[in-house]
């Protein structure tokens, strides 16, 4: 079959990007699935600074690919030897398949599973090669899914059953912007009722963070953006207090007694900023990155305050979360009212605004835009 997919030949265009058009909508033949893979029909796709950072060339991915790893869909049909899925099923789709069968999989931490990052890596499915072509020519796989298009096939561990009732242009907020920030809290964090917490970079992930950490219990919540308007919003969803930059360390001595959080969460993807994040941690205190630098991009501390202050830094790839277990959690506390993962949702646009959205993305200007196909 056929499918139209929003596709990047090359990485690097200049902005506006509403003008420089780096991805074009293009009509791509489409495999059918294989034994363990499902074709889904893409009900509605988020926008997520890693689809950006691929557009602009901060992370390097063979092109030409189809973008787009953050959606929910309808399963159309099923693989031969897929036995948890049927059509009809809705799905988020997660941007890490794991094997099952590696070290990382079986002692539980399938988000490091490094079959799934080698495929990610060369734009394959989990099972090997590529369903999408273009004249004969194969075009590469976002993460696994390429979900900026109308159908896609992907291996069934991309896949989450979710409840038919939930809006899609919120069901997909599941799939990357809730289960990395919130997973960095409750997972990677783990945040405890009453600890302070700080959160740098208020994008979709971490003001999805902001809610996990009130969710949890943080006590105070801090968040830190250079944009006005985020801050804004981190403060409406129920942060203790929110500064730009320049004025994080005032508001994190004032509200911690001189002490630093105890929890810190970068997300803003900076290696100064991981940085600053970590100074401003309290001595036995956790820091937590989560936002994606550019490969070159340092990260420099003292060495010797990893011993002297006991604090901790961890690296939380996709909210060090299991896709299976954590989306149906979150879910459910979303359901009670604890996760308003609705408020990050700045606009609903059809795919063909792709480009101007990538704009309003860049600038700051928004958190969460879905794109429908």
């Amino acid at each position: 079959m056929q499918t139209i997919a929003a596709v990047l030949d090359a990485p690097g265009a200049a902005r506006p990007y509403a003008a420089s058009a780096p991805l074009r909508l293009a009509t791509l033949d489409l495999a059918p699935p294989g034994p363990r893979e499902l074709l889904v029909r893409i009900e509605a796709a988020g926008l997520c600074h890693s689809d950006l950072s691929v557009v602009d060339g901060n992370r390097l991915r063979p092109v030409p690919m189809a973008l787009g790893h953050e959606a929910c869909a309808t399963v159309v049909a099923a693989g031969s030897a897929v036995t948890r899925f049927a059509a009809g099923d809705r799905v988020v789709l997660a941007f890490l398949p794991a094997c099952g069968e590696c070290v990382a999989c079986v002692s539980g931490q399938g988000w490091l599973c490094a079959a799934g990052a080698a495929a990610n890596g060369r734009g394959e499915l989990l099972g090997g090669g590529r369903r999408l072509s273009e004249c004969g020519h194969d075009v590469h796989h976002h993460l696994g899914v390429s979900a900026f298009a109308g159908h896609a096939v992907i291996d069934e561990r991309s896949a989450v059953k979710i409840p038919g009732d939930i809006a899609p242009e919120i069901a997909a907020l599941f799939g990357c912007a809730v289960l990395t920030g919130v997973g960095a809290v409750f997972n990677s964090a783990q945040l405890r009722p009453g600890e302070s917490i700080a959160l740098w970079g208020l994008g979709g992930v971490g003001l999805a963070a902001l809610l996990g950490a009130l969710a949890a219990g943080g006590e105070p919540v801090l968040a830190i953006d250079p944009v006005a308007e985020k801050r804004e919003l981190a403060l409406a969803l129920g942060a203790r207090a929110a500064a730009h930059p320049d004025d994080a360390e005032a508001m994190i001595r004032a509200e911690t007694g001189g002490a630093g959080v105890q929890v810190a969460i970068e997300s803003a993807g900076s290696g100064k900023v991981l940085a600053e994040a970590y100074r401003l941690a309290a001595r036995g205190g956790r820091v937590v990155t989560v936002g994606l630098p550019n490969p070159a991009d340092p990260f420099t501390i003292p060495a010797v305050s990893l011993v002297a202050e006991a604090k901790t830094v961890i690296g939380s790839y996709m909210g060090s979360a299991i896709p299976a277990r954590d989306v149906p959690r979150y879910i459910a506390l979303w359901r009670a009212g604890r996760l308003p993962v609705e408020r990050l949702l700045t606009a609903v646009r059809p795919m063909s605004e792709i480009n101007a959205a990538l704009d309003d993305l860049a600038s700051g200007a928004a958190v969460r835009q879905i794109l429908l196909p």
